[in-house]
């Protein structure tokens, strides 16, 4: 079991959104928190598409998200929206899969003309599946170094919000972890 999911809904593979996942999974764990990494990019395409719910690899990521204390949820914007992989993937999963669970929303485009993917996509899905969302983060390509793995964000003005929304779901998370022991 693990304190928080992260699920990469970028088909590629050098996906700055999932460059930032993994940056994030980090700090996570510098907070003293567990995480485990999940890709889209790793399950089996049949799986998805021939929507198997009874998959042992959806099965597998359903489990690990139900006893999960918290989610973030990364993806590319594709046409003003998240990746379809990833809806496939949300498609599967249980209807109220993420009731009650603080729920990151991360999303990475090319230009400020998608900045309300975030609020106006993503989130409503993630909504749909009964998650807390929290307030969520978009960022630009350009602000986005995929070779440093240390720190990807260049921006130091983006790099501060994002730590605030992160250091504010690690709050979220620490608490509802807090009421289960």
């Amino acid at each position: 079991m693990s304190d928080v999911i992260t699920i990469s809904g970028s088909p590629s593979e050098h996906s700055r959104s999932e460059c930032v996942l993994k940056f994030l999974c980090s700090l996570i764990e510098q907070e003293g928190l567990s995480t485990i990494q999940i890709s889209v990019r790793n399950l089996k395409p049949e799986d998805l598409v021939y929507a198997r719910y009874d998959s042992p690899s959806i099965e597998d990521i359903a489990l690990s998200i139900k006893n999960a204390k918290g989610l973030i949820v990364g993806s590319p914007v594709y046409k003003a929206s998240y990746s379809g992989v990833l809806k496939a993937l949300f498609d599967l999963l249980p209807q109220d899969i993420l009731k009650h669970k603080p729920t990151l929303p991360i999303m990475v485009g090319g230009s400020l003309a998608h900045l309300l993917a975030v609020d106006f996509a993503l989130k409503p899905l993630l909504t749909a599946l009964k998650a807390q969302n929290l307030q969520g983060v978009y960022l630009l390509d350009q602000q986005i170094d995929r070779e440093n793995e240390t720190n990807p964000i260049v921006n130091q003005e983006v790099l501060q919000r994002v730590k605030k929304e992160l250091y504010s779901f690690i709050r979220t998370v620490k608490e509802q972890k807090a009421l289960v022991v």
